[in-house]
């Protein structure tokens, strides 16, 4: 699958703007990070784009979410299982073994808490920095849906949560236009 082919389905599935800036900003994170690990920055980019194509029909039912989308995908003649395991694995379906996802699985809410920074940052994403994420990933009732215990989960790939933080926040601020930020 292309990433065309991927954007148009998202297109076509999410209807929320902010779902679909959400899928963006977890496909940058990925991307950037694939090089680290010897992955291909394509295919973990398609992880990241698709990881909730579902998450509108199964926000009231967490137990399908991610299911559906692999379900869907699978349907559509989509086979590569390293990316259909990250879905799941971002969704507490398995546990995470393979880099990409423990990726997928750490950066999800990562990428929650940058935006949540970012919005209360008087020059958004353009000025904030690795350290005031860092300062609010500290206060656990700012942006309380995004994990930490799923975020820290980044040191599964080698990193500190540091240069986790800088690498996911320097990937958003290359998108930030389309994320409206």
């Amino acid at each position: 699958m292309t990433r065309e082919e991927a954007l148009a389905l998202v297109k076509e599935k999410v209807k929320t703007k902010n779902l679909v800036k959400h899928m963006l900003a977890v496909e940058a994170a990925m991307r950037a990070l694939a090089p680290r690990f010897s992955g291909d920055p394509d295919r973990w980019a398609l992880a990241g784009l698709l990881h909730d194509l579902d998450y509108e029909e199964t926000k009231d039912a967490p137990d399908r979410h991610g299911r559906m989308t692999v379900e869907l995908l699978r349907a559509r003649g989509f086979s590569d299982e390293e990316i259909l395991n990250a879905i799941l694995a971002h969704a507490g379906h398995k546990t995470p073994e393979s880099p990409m996802e423990w990726a997928l699985f750490s950066v999800d809410p990562l990428t929650g808490l940058i935006v949540a920074a970012a919005l209360v940052h008087p020059q958004r994403l353009a000025g904030l920095t690795p350290k005031n994420v860092l300062n609010r990933y500290k206060e656990k009732a700012f942006a309380r849906s995004a994990s930490r215990e799923n975020i820290a989960a980044c040191k599964n790939l080698g990193m500190e949560l540091p240069e986790f933080v800088e690498v996911v926040l320097s990937a958003m601020q290359g998108i930030r236009s389309e994320l409206g930020l």
